[in-house]
Order: structure tokens, then C-alpha cells, then sequence
């Protein structure tokens, strides 16, 4: 079954990481604020590196206005350009603004996906694909510098906008079609990031 990214859902367990710019929410700290002073003092409760961790980027950033693969199974695969812009507007609960997948459903899982510029560009050393766009894997926010899996079950910030990851992203057959072949295979496990939106703000490009 083809899930959100276009490709796939999966979930793994979470570590701890915080980075300038990039910051967990503590869930202890969560529960603990929650118990005395009340929701509005999450916020305060961040984490943040003292500078150690500072190299999260976003690479790129692409929106599409129509699906090309989801709901596509035992179909030709849509047309839909990928359109790669320097900002995109994030809307709580919604989605991206301009995006295939705002207002897709009420609380969906996959209001905004994440992909490791890291696994992008192994996957072309490993498939021989120079010149290949990170677009085409058809992920919302391209970044550097964070491991993804790790904020499965997780509140997380960047650029003052705050998430909650979801579940992965599990490859499926249509990467191997977007891609090359053996793209499936080689994004197992490492497929990207599914996340709510939990407030509203814009990302920006910093590469």
C-alpha cells in the first residue's frame, strides 16, 4: 500500500537529539509543565544544544499539486510537476500550503514529510544516478545534518515551526520507477519522515 511521501509509512524508535534551530521537545519536561503550570509553559521547556550540534539544514524544499503515486496502485502514475521553492508556508494541523496533501484529512499523519540529504546522496553513489534531483523522491523538506528516525513519537522545532513525527517512510515499488532500480531496496528503513504540523510558520531554504 502506498502511504504518504509519495511512498510509504513506517515506525522506529527514537533517541535523544537537540540542535540550534532543530530542538526536542523533553517529554518529561511536557508531563511535568503540563501538571503545574499548564500547556502554554511547553514552550519553555526546549532543549537546546550550546552550539555542538548547529549543522541541521534545509537543502531543499518541494510542493506538488497533485499526487503522481499515492492511490496510484495498478495505475499509471500521474503527471504532476514537483516544484522546488525556497519557502513554504506551514499550517497547523493542515498541511502546506499549495501542497497534494493539505486539508488531505482531519489529524493525517503526513501533513508534511522529511528526507536525510545524507541518504539521498548515498542512494546515488550506491545506484551511479549523478545529477538526480532529491525531488524525486517526492518528500516535502530536504534536510542535513539530523537523523530522522530518531524523531518518530517525538515533538521536535525547526525554524520556530513545531512538529510531531509520525511514522517513517517505507519505500515502495514506485521508487524504483521515480528513481532507478534497487531505490526501493536501498530506502528501507531510512525512507524519510512522516510529521504533523502542531504550529504555523514558514520554512526557509539555508543552503
Amino acid at each position: 500500500m502506498v502511504a504518504n511521501g509519495e511512498f510509504g509509512n513506517e515506525s522506529h524508535p527514537f533517541r535523544h537529539l537537540h540542535f540550534l534551530g532543530f530542538s526536542r521537545i523533553s517529554d518529561s519536561k511536557k508531563r511535568k509543565n503540563r501538571s503545574s503550570v499548564g500547556e502554554s509553559s511547553i514552550l519553555s521547556c526546549r532543549i537546546r544544544s550550546t552550539g555542538h550540534f548547529n549543522n541541521v539544514k534545509i537543502c531543499h524544499l518541494y510542493i506538488s499539486p497533485g499526487h503522481n503515486f499515492f492511490g496510484h496502485h495498478n495505475q499509471p502514475p500521474g503527471e504532476f510537476p514537483v516544484h522546488e521553492v525556497l519557502e513554504v508556508d506551514c499550517v497547523a494541523g493542515r498541511g502546506i500550503q499549495g501542497d497534494r496533501f493539505f486539508d488531505f484529512k482531519e489529524n493525517y499523519k503526513g501533513q508534511i514529510t522529511f528526507f536525510e540529504q545524507e541518504v539521498f546522496d548515498a542512494l546515488c553513489a550506491e545506484l551511479n544516478l549523478p545529477g538526480k534531483s532529491p525531488g524525486l523522491t517526492r518528500r516535502n523538506v530536504i534536510v542535513a545534518g539530523v537523523e530522522l528516525n530518531s524523531l518518530v513519537g517525538t515533538e521536535f522545532e525547526i525554524q520556530g515551526v513545531r512538529f510531531r513525527g509520525m511514522t517513517g517512510c517505507a519505500p515502495c515499488y514506485w521508487m524504483d520507477q521515480a528513481l532507478a532500480p534497487g531505490a526501493e531496496k536501498f530506502l528501507q528503513n531510512r525512507g524519510g519522515l512522516r510529521a504533523q504540523i502542531l504550529s504555523s510558520g514558514k520554512l526557509r531554504t539555508t543552503t
